[in-house]
């Protein structure tokens, strides 16, 4: 969910970009962003709420937490293939139209059932997938990727947003009332989608952004791959579980009003991504990924036991500000070696296992978590995520080291298949070129590449300019 953001990534994104890119990414970023707030804003409050509502239970109130996750895992692969079908905005809609409708339901529901049945609903508008393919649709292949990071990017921000938004509004509002502005984001989502972003000129299957049906079976085969979606599984899963109890920890135990929650969680997040930024940096630079990562494990199961023990405000606020330093570093390390780790052609094709196992980790989060927590209380819930984390760490220390590549897409235009095996050759010999695949269909040649050893200018000198 947290991923870096500042200036930096806004002149890295508007360095080269067209008026029309910056256009279409700053809208569907927008968009993007309005829908997770909408999903994100009540796990900091639903805690609370849950245990006034008839009928609720420990289990019942993880299962509303959650469940949106269960409907958005199966939904977003075919949704995006739909898209092919029928076109990216229809379907775009029709995915705003049923999250509106999801978060209607669950204003207007007066029983615990009724959110579960609203959350799922919101889910099912599963538009991620049709998003990316659209972002492809209105890119140049050079410049995707700062497209894509400029729509990772809002979803932090709008997590991070809504930690603090939840608590604020609740006191305003209610929870009915955050459900019902949740259906007015994705109304204005809707209009973002047809006055600001543009009509893309060609619309067309994009191997880095999308599923390919045929590459499936080797995502699922690459054990490298499983361990990092197995990784998300588990982070989202601990978030979950941790969401589930934290409201009434911060009521409980460290004797903070429901309304001044977001007191806490603005300085925590502030000072969890002051931490994070060094281990970036250290991480990338100085090739230390694996045993950061697995530093970043150790980290939230550290802080998860300190819940544990935390007595007041103060060492509970310590352990949160470890979490997030832990999570925010997994959460912007996981997408980063998926793309190292899987095949150039199959980068959008590991991208959507990976994020299909977040989404079911956040529902088997709630699930599980709700359960634990009716069973064996607080402690025994932070005794499961320990556990979790910990049987994590034991399997990501045995993943390999990553390669430092990154994925280089060049527009090579419509080839010939006599041409395609030359233009292989010549383009491997490039200088940083470390693995070449040309898809002729798409006159698309995928590159992995070592950045700091390039040689750009020739790599350059093959693509053909459309515009």
């Amino acid at each position: 969910m947290l991923s870096l953001v500042g200036s930096s990534a806004v002149s890295v994104f508007q360095e080269n970009l067209g008026k029309t890119e910056r256009r279409a990414g700053v809208s569907l970023a927008l968009i993007y962003a309005f829908r997770m707030l909408g999903l994100f804003m009540i796990m900091p409050v639903f805690a609370l709420y849950a245990e006034k509502l008839p009928e609720a239970t420990p289990f019942l109130a993880g299962l509303a937490l959650g469940i949106y996750g269960l409907t958005q895992a199966l939904l977003q692969i075919p949704f995006g293939m739909l898209s092919d079908r029928i076109g990216r905005k229809p379907v775009i809609f029709a995915g705003l139209v049923i999250f509106a409708l999801g978060s209607l339901v669950a204003a207007q529901a007066d029983s615990i059932y009724g959110i579960i049945f609203g959350r799922a609903l919101q889910g099912s508008g599963a538009i991620a997938a049709a998003l990316m393919a659209l972002a492809a649709d209105l890119s140049r292949e050079e410049h995707r990727t700062k497209m894509m990071a400029l729509i990772g990017a809002s979803i932090g921000v709008a997590f991070a947003a809504a930690m603090v938004l939840g608590p604020v509004l609740n006191q305003w509002i209610g929870i009915s009332g955050i459900f019902a502005g949740t259906a007015v984001l994705a109304l204005i989502g809707i209009a973002i989608l047809y006055l600001i972003v543009p009509d893309p000129l060609h619309t067309h299957f994009h191997s880095d952004a999308q599923v390919q049906s045929g590459a499936l079976v080797d995502v699922l085969r690459d054990s490298q791959l499983l361990r990092l979606d197995f990784g998300i599984f588990i982070l989202h899963f601990a978030l979950m579980c941790v969401f589930l109890v934290m409201p009434l920890e911060l009521r409980d135990t460290a004797s903070l009003a429901a309304a001044d929650h977001w007191k806490l969680y603005l300085p925590v997040f502030a000072l969890s991504l002051v931490i994070m930024l060094p281990f970036v940096i250290i991480a990338e630079r100085n090739r230390r990924m694996k045993q950061v990562f697995l530093g970043a494990i150790a980290t939230v199961a550290l802080a998860v036991t300190g819940f544990i023990y935390s007595s007041d405000l103060r060492t509970l606020g310590l352990s949160l500000v470890l979490f997030f330093a832990g999570f925010n570093l997994l959460e912007a390390s996981l997408p980063s070696l998926i793309s190292k780790t899987a095949r150039a052609t199959q980068k959008g094709t590991a991208m959507g296992v990976y994020s299909s196992s977040q989404f079911m980790g956040a529902f088997a989060g709630g699930l599980v978590g709700g359960a634990v927590h009716g069973y064996w209380g607080i402690d025994g819930l932070y005794i499961t995520v320990i556990v979790v984390l910990l049987l994590w760490l034991v399997l990501a220390s045995s993943m390999q080291q990553p390669r430092y590549l990154s994925t280089y897409l060049l527009n090579i235009g419509v080839r010939n298949e006599s041409e395609i095996s030359g233009l292989t050759h010549e383009l491997a010999a490039v200088a940083g070129v470390a693995e070449v695949s040309v898809i002729a269909d798409e006159g698309v040649a995928y590159l992995k590449v070592e950045k700091h050893v390039l040689d750009d200018k020739k790599l350059l000198s093959f693509m053909v300019d459309n515009n």
